[in-house]
């Protein structure tokens, strides 16, 4: 990793500049360290940035029961409220995001009280397995092995099986999502009443947004480290990085299929300030055969069919301006609406991707990481 790596952009509308360039300056430190530890085979890269994310353990919590289970051999922490409920209460399966690649239970537990406690909800925050020790669709599946679980053990908790939703940020959005597609089509469960996506990550295809380009150089999802985290959680050569940012992965049969569903002509014009349309490139046949699996809806949700999309329960999503992957919860939110599929959707003017980890640190954390707890928490309530 050289200078460059160093380069941030921080602008004077985002979330406290000078306390987010700080943190950026120190994540890049970590990640040179990191790496140099790795190249000295001491300590894997993604190993030493784990224990940064996993932050430190919350206090007890006496609004809470708290326990940590195993659901069919996925872990999972269950937090049920103290206070005696009149009625069953909503179930909440809450994935949490990292790439894939970190993140934990731990990372998110403060996030996951204040959620359980604020919105009188029984949450379930799934450990699912990380990228590299275990290959992709290993993590999805996890994450759907744990909400078969709970949807037939809901009554167990005290919890209503009409009123469980599911909830992800980042990448544990992707997989909240694909998960919903995945059981659309299933009877032998019950519906689930809503989804929650936070700042999700949704198709692969296309790196030059109006979001991917205006935020190109934002701390901590940058334009280039989104594609180097993709590739680093399938295991793929991250030499492939430029032909993918390129739009080289992408045959034309796929622009042409998919253009009605991702395309920058569908992002309201307030968003598209400075757009300026990608130069044509060049068609890679080996790129798309490295990267087939970008085209599924597990890491694309955004690509499923319509017979599948009007069937998903209702939505909230939430996104940040200053945010790589804001077109694409804008995109997805179009898509629902015009599949009949109702629709909440709240925007973070000063929000950036990750403030959500900050959030319960006191004078650490953000103001954009309560507006987004307090966004899904008023969702959840309405449920």
């Amino acid at each position: 990793m050289d200078h460059s790596s160093f380069k941030a952009e921080v602008p004077p509308d985002v979330d406290q500049p000078p306390k987010l360039r700080l943190y950026h300056y120190m994540f890049v430190l970590t990640e040179i360290l990191a790496k140099n530890l790795e190249s000295l085979g001491i300590f894997e890269e993604h190993k030493l940035i784990r224990l940064i994310v996993d932050g430190l353990p919350a206090c007890r919590d006496s609004k809470l029961f708290i326990k940590d289970l195993h659901f069919d051999e996925v872990p999972v922490r269950i937090y049920l409220p103290r206070e005696p409920s009149a009625s069953k209460r909503r179930g909440v399966i809450f994935f949490h995001g990292g790439c894939g690649i970190f993140g934990s239970i731990r990372s998110y537990d403060r996030i996951c009280r204040s959620i359980a406690s604020k919105s009188d909800s029984v949450v379930v925050s799934v450990g699912y397995r990380l990228s590299p020790e275990h290959k992709h669709p290993t993590q999805t599946l996890d994450c759907l092995t744990a909400t078969l679980h709970f949807l037939k053990a809901a009554e167990n908790y005290g919890v209503d099986l009409h009123r469980v939703i599911i909830c992800g940020d980042s990448v544990g959005g992707t997989f909240a999502t694909s998960i919903c597609q995945e059981l659309v089509s299933r009877r032998d469960t019950p519906k689930i009443r809503a989804q929650v996506l936070i700042y999700p990550f949704l198709q692969a295809l296309n790196f030059n947004l109006p979001s991917y380009q205006q935020n190109a150089f934002i701390p901590f999802l940058s334009r280039e480290r989104t594609v180097h985290f993709i590739l680093k959680y399938l295991q793929k050569d991250c030499s492939l990085k430029e032909a993918i940012l390129a739009g080289s992965h992408v045959p034309e049969s796929a622009t042409l299929k998919y253009r009605k569903w991702i395309n920058p002509d569908l992002i309201p014009e307030t968003f598209k300030l400075g757009y300026k349309p990608p130069l044509p490139t060049s068609f890679l046949p080996h790129v798309y055969e490295e990267t087939k699996e970008l085209f599924k809806t597990r890491i694309s949700p955004l690509l499923a069919e319509d017979a599948v999309v009007c069937c998903l329960p209702d939505t909230c999503i939430i996104t940040c301006e200053h945010d790589v992957l804001r077109d694409d919860g804008l995109l997805y939110k179009k898509r629902l609406e015009d599949n009949k599929v109702k629709v909440s959707w709240h925007h973070v003017k000063e929000g950036f991707h990750c403030t959500l980890g900050f959030f319960g640190y006191g004078i650490f954390s953000f103001p954009s990481s309560r507006k987004v707890v307090n966004h899904i928490v008023a969702f959840l309530k309405s449920y």
